[in-house]
Order: structure tokens, then sequence, then C-alpha cells
């Protein structure tokens, strides 16, 4: 199983027949290397430890995310407006939090 343990990110809702929530995660870099972003496979189960927020993924990865680093990169969020822009109403960003109390039996297991 890949980890992942980005230095922000937020869920987004795919709408359509089949909805999907996927992660979008996004790493600031440094003097030596630049910003870079993620958006892992879907969404298929959660959970929560106190501190971290642990995303699985189809693929089989597991995306850390700290309670506290809901929100945008400058990488991420320029992503996120693009995939706006493209799909219009079908992408729709989550509120922080808001997946707490969501049904999740629609997600393969």
């Amino acid at each position: 199983m890949t980890e992942y343990n980005p230095d922000r990110w937020v869920l987004i809702k795919i709408k359509g027949d089949d909805p999907h929530y996927h992660v979008l995660a996004g790493w600031s870099g440094g003097y030596l290397e630049s910003d870079s972003w993620r958006m892992n496979s879907g969404v298929t189960s959660h959970g929560f430890d106190g501190d971290y927020w642990h995303f699985y993924g189809s693929s089989g990865s597991r995306y850390k995310c700290y309670v506290d680093s809901y929100g945008f990169t400058g990488v991420s969020s320029g992503i996120y407006n693009q995939l706006k822009s493209k799909y219009h109403d079908k992408v729709e960003l989550v509120k922080d939090q808001e997946w707490i109390n969501k049904d999740w039996d629609w997600m393969i297991e």
C-alpha cells in the first residue's frame, strides 16, 4: 500500500449517475522542489484516529490527512479551478468535516 501525507488536502465530489469522492492533495515545495499535487483514485473507505483522517483509495493507496490541514495549496487550487472550468457543476468541493456523517454505503469495498 502506498501512503501519501499531503501538506494540504480537500475532498471533492464528482457528481453523476455514479458519484465518486476523491482526495485532492497538495504539497508545498521548497527551495529545491516545486509544489506538487495528486488526486486519489476514488475514496472507498475512511477512518479517523484523532489527528488524521485516513482515506483509502480504489487503487489501494492511503491518504493520511492531518485534520487541521484541510484546504488548498496554490497548485491544488489551480487544479480544482481547472476541473470546475471543464466539468462545471459536476465537480463539488466538500465542506470541511462534512463527510463525517455521510452514508458511505455506496462505496465499493
